[in-house]
């Protein structure tokens, strides 16, 4: 699993910061990708990347502010062109649809592929077995959701050699015994697979805020997570002016990633008043209240590695 940050400015694109998108890609076998947010110019990012747009089958909305929603619409049309014949369903709050239905018709955009709208209240909105995402509301000047990204546990990996010493013959029966079901051999005997498997290997969670001040729905959210992506439109020092525009600094980001036991802290959504040379500036703030915290900038990658 790996994120790559598209945009990574607030507000406003500026030459050095695109505004707000964030992609996911996800391990075999859905080989997908998942976005979040889509600022203006972010079909324009994308082609700095490998991913492509026909791979994009989900897409999450945190807010309809135009900083996360203005490039929307024209890469949705693009990816009609980009061999995308699959559904895509889009994720956000009430006015989703019927913006981007309103820019059709206007436009005359015919899309050949079908779009699936989810209204986002909170609680678990998508859940395929392997992984589920858990919205929460957040605190902003408009309705603003976050999304818990939980991949689920897998099972241990087989140990050869017990296996060998157990008779059990390579094939069919491995497949059984790493899914978790016990077998019974040829000659009677029952091998367990709890006998023959490593420990479980706990799934990856991955937390992504939309525009917040510090709030329990961020908390709730950042429990544990691998990666927390949190915006940090400001300096420290700068608090009034964060509450004021429901926003948050450096140090209010990388507070909540403490207190919620967060492992990782990629900061996003910087304002423009800070070009890259402040990067390591915002950073060291941060890194005051929770050591691992990193300032994103557009086309900055993480993998999320297993915890195993």
């Amino acid at each position: 699993m790996e994120l790559t940050f598209l945009g990574t400015g607030a507000g406003r694109p500026s030459r050095q910061r695109n505004v707000t998108s964030i992609a996911l890609r996800l391990p075999s076998p859905l080989n997908s990708v998942w976005l979040f947010d889509a600022g203006e110019g972010t079909q324009h990012k994308l082609l700095d990347t490998p991913i492509k747009l026909n791979r994009i089958d989900r897409i999450f909305i945190s807010h309809m502010h135009g900083d996360h929603t203005f490039g929307l619409a024209g890469l949705l049309s693009t990816r009609a062109y980009d061999g995308g014949v699959d559904p895509v369903t889009l994720y956000g709050p009430p006015g989703l649809r019927e913006m981007i239905e309103c820019l059709f018709e206007l436009s005359s955009t015919r899309i050949t592929y079908e779009i699936r709208y989810v209204e986002v209240e909170e609680g678990i909105i998508y859940d395929d077995g392997q992984f589920s995402v858990e919205a929460a509301a957040l605190e902003h000047r408009v309705p603003c959701f976050g999304y818990r990204i939980v991949e689920r546990d897998r099972s241990g990996r087989l140990d050869t050699a017990k296996l060998k010493e157990a008779g059990v013959p390579a094939g069919p029966l491995y497949g059984k015994l790493k899914a978790g079901e016990d077998i019974v051999l040829d000659d009677g005997r029952t091998v367990c697979s709890a006998d023959v498997t490593g420990p479980c290997i706990p799934g990856r969670i991955i937390t992504i805020l939309g525009d917040t001040k510090p709030c329990s729905g961020a908390l709730k959210l950042a429990r544990d997570a691998d990666l927390l992506v949190h915006e940090a439109t400001f300096e420290a020092g700068l608090e009034e002016k964060a509450e004021a525009y429901g926003h948050s600094t450096t140090i209010q980001a990388a507070e909540i990633a403490r207190e919620a036991g967060a492992h990782k802290l990629v900061m996003t959504h910087f304002s423009s008043r800070y070009d890259l040379d402040e990067a390591v500036r915002l950073e060291e703030e941060a890194r005051t209240r929770f050591p691992a915290s990193y300032a994103a900038q557009d086309g900055s990658q993480f993998a999320v590695e297993c915890r195993c």
